[in-house]
């Protein structure tokens, strides 16, 4: 991997960029015995698997404006061989593949503020990307079907994902945070359309420093408690639905700095 980053004259500004080769090797272990006979018996196949490789470049930008932090890149990934893994029929049993091609491609831009009011700090990411495949299974559990023609969505394709939050350090020792995500949907496993909705979580907490040692907070995550699909493709496990409201409290002592 080379990097550079340069900062630009006069401006204060950062300009980077990076290019990059990978090599991924591929696992050593496969099926035998029932396993192997459980798999055959459902039309599937093993093929030898190949190591992944990867090339990647990046460019990107940081902008100083008056304590605040502006930062921008773009990336671009593509891929031979690439992981991924497929289930068995309709079971929960998972092995690893690789796909002909992949690319990666996308925008992500963060904002941070400065110290506001000299008691919070704000918060945004945000990211536009895509994911794609391409071609036949080169080597694992196959069907040996003839790959679609052109590209296709992987899995965890999701096309903007946000993040908005802040933090706050208020008088007599109390300190509250929030953030807000939002995920515009996961590729649906079966079009149309070809992304699930999108979803969005509020999390919240707040706590207190009792002393120099001791301090007690609480966090509850997913708020508003939404229940939604994320998730209806068969890697990774298949169908997965959010997770509920959830509460924590925590008690943190600080016996030796």
């Amino acid at each position: 991997r080379l990097g550079l980053a340069v900062a630009l004259p006069w401006t204060h500004w950062v300009l980077r960029g990076d290019y990059g080769r990978y090599y991924q090797a591929p696992p050593l272990l496969t099926a035998s015995g029932p396993l192997l006979q459980f798999v055959t018996s459902q039309s599937l196949g093993f093929i030898p698997l190949r190591g992944e490789r990867d090339e990647e470049w990046q460019v990107g930008l940081t902008i100083p404006v008056r304590g605040w932090a502006l930062d921008g890149d773009y990336f671009h990934t593509r891929a031979s061989n690439f992981f991924d893994h497929n289930n068995v029929g309709n079971s929960n049993i998972f092995f690893p593949l690789t796909i002909a091609a992949a690319r990666i491609e996308g925008v992500e831009t963060t904002v941070r503020s400065p110290r506001l009011w000299k008691i919070g700090q704000l918060h945004l990411a945000y990211a536009n990307q895509i994911a794609e495949g391409g071609g036949a299974i080169t080597g694992g559990l196959t069907d040996f079907a003839p790959p679609d023609a052109g590209w296709f969505l992987l899995d965890h394709d999701q096309r903007t994902t946000l993040n908005l939050g802040f933090d706050l350090n208020l008088p007599r020792t109390v300190f509250l945070a929030a953030n807000l995500y939002y995920g515009s949907g996961f590729a649906n496993g079966d079009p149309p359309p070809l992304h699930l909705p999108g979803h969005a979580q509020l999390d919240l907490s707040a706590g207190k420093q009792l002393g120099e040692n001791f301090s007690l907070s609480a966090t509850v995550l997913n708020v508003t408690n939404r229940h939604l699909l994320t998730d209806n493709s068969f890697t990774f496990g298949g169908t997965h639905f959010n997770d509920p409201r959830q509460f924590y409290v925590e008690a943190r002592y600080r016996f030796h700095y």
